[in-house]
């Protein structure tokens, strides 16, 4: 197992003889990612299934999966681990909480110790995507960090395109009683090889001087700093954009078409090829047009897709054509993103980006309680709330800049800054 802490130099560059290495285990770290979103992503499609084998009504898994969300807020100061102790490390636990939480899930079926394991499950996540994030971070030059990114970041989609239809394949095939624990067995054994993977193929990269003080101490100093500040809040805009939209696009379908099992699945569908193209397109686009340009065009391609929902909705085609722009420009606006947070402070790179992910979620909370609100004064007043929140991150994002030349603190990784 290697343990080895190697600390990233930001003026490196990884050489070709180091390529194929870092292929080996940006392909790992890939495949760990799509076990980690197919377990998050399993529970929405098959509610009912999960809800008669816990034998609880929806309302009570709801609370379940939304206090799993809140759990997004940790985030920040888990991923302090990871830049004290190295990336690998947090890697590591957060898969073996992941690991732990499935079995005991499969073990001691009930409801009580599956919302406790929903919830030791998402603290497994929290840790271990930041500190990957910033594991790329440290090992790939910026020129070149939107590509492998978004390579990683083609998970989420492939979760709900293969992950998901694996599990229900799967579950369609034990017994109606048992249908729901099937998931879990699955997700330990393929956890379990992962974290082999890791251990074996993953070097332990942290940032070059330790952070230091407590985990509240350093993101209150990085709350301080500009360009981390304006990109929390631009992170916060996007997702409440997105979500004033998602959270009622079913509704909104179902009431203007009377045709929601149709309409839904069509929408699923749309929204799963969406989030690979925007994925994908981030993947190849993000590092040859540049980050803010690329993000620029994912949010003017958002506020596109508004108009083409309101203006060209009067048939199901042109109300899914809306809606595929539209998680297209989010999904691609937010891979692109990635690159620019990871290295706005390179010195705290895995809590810079822990916060952005909680930022997201944030956001996601905010649009979820405006959406409904909205929707009753009319699905106009949603699209419109959308734009204004897009505008606002187009607002913000000027004020994110990735650390320069000359910022030396940055440069060398010196968080004398942020424990002052």
């Amino acid at each position: 197992m290697d343990l080895r802490t190697t600390p990233p130099n930001p003026q490196r560059r990884v050489t070709f003889s180091e390529s194929q290495n870092l292929t080996e285990q940006v392909t790992i770290l890939t495949i760990t990612r799509v076990v980690l979103h197919t377990l998050y992503r399993t529970i929405y499609p098959f509610l009912s299934v999960f809800s008669r084998g816990l034998g609880v009504d929806l309302a009570q898994l709801s609370i379940a999966l939304t206090a799993r969300s809140m759990m997004g807020f940790l985030g920040p100061f888990l991923a302090t681990i990871a830049d004290r102790y190295g990336r690998k490390i947090s890697m590591m636990l957060g898969l073996g909480l992941v690991v732990i939480a499935s079995l005991t899930i499969w073990l001691f079926p009930s409801f009580p110790v599956f919302f406790g394991g929903m919830m030791l499950a998402m603290l497994g996540n929290l840790m271990f995507i930041p500190a990957m994030q910033a594991f790329i971070g440290d090992r790939v030059a910026y020129e070149k960090r939107g590509r492998i990114l978004g390579i990683t970041e083609l998970s989420w989609a492939a979760a709900f395109i293969a992950g998901i239809p694996f599990m229900g394949w799967l579950m369609a095939r034990a017994n109606p009683d048992k249908a729901w624990l099937v998931p879990f067995p699955v997700i330990a054994i393929a956890g379990t090889l992962c974290l082999i993977l890791i251990a074996w193929r993953v070097p332990n990269n942290r940032s070059q001087i330790p952070a230091q003080g407590t985990g509240i101490g350093t993101i209150l100093k990085l709350l301080a700093i500009t360009p981390v500040l304006a990109g929390l809040g631009f992170a916060i805009s996007v997702s409440a954009a997105n979500e004033v939209v998602n959270l009622v696009f079913g509704v909104w379908l179902e009431d203007r078409f009377a045709l929601k099992l149709a309409a839904l699945g069509a929408a699923s569908a749309v929204i799963g090829i969406s989030e690979l193209g925007g994925e994908g397109l981030s993947a190849l686009l993000s590092d040859r047009l540049g980050k803010e340009v690329a993000i620029t065009i994912g949010l003017i391609t958002s506020v596109f897709a508004t108009f083409i929902l309101y203006f060209f909705s009067g048939t199901v085609a042109g109300a899914l054509t809306g809606l595929f722009f539209f998680y297209l420009g989010f999904e691609f606006t937010l891979v692109s993103s990635l690159p620019l947070m990871s290295e706005v402070y390179p010195a705290a790179r895995a809590t810079v980006m822990a916060l952005t992910i909680a930022s997201f979620s944030l956001g996601r909370a905010l649009g979820a309680m405006l959406a409904p609100w909205l929707y009753n004064l009319g699905f106009l007043f949603n699209l419109i709330a959308a734009i204004v929140l897009v505008f606002c991150g187009y607002l913000l994002l000027q004020k994110i800049h990735p650390a320069g030349k000359d910022d030396q603190a940055a440069r060398n990784g010196d968080m004398s800054s942020l424990v002052a």
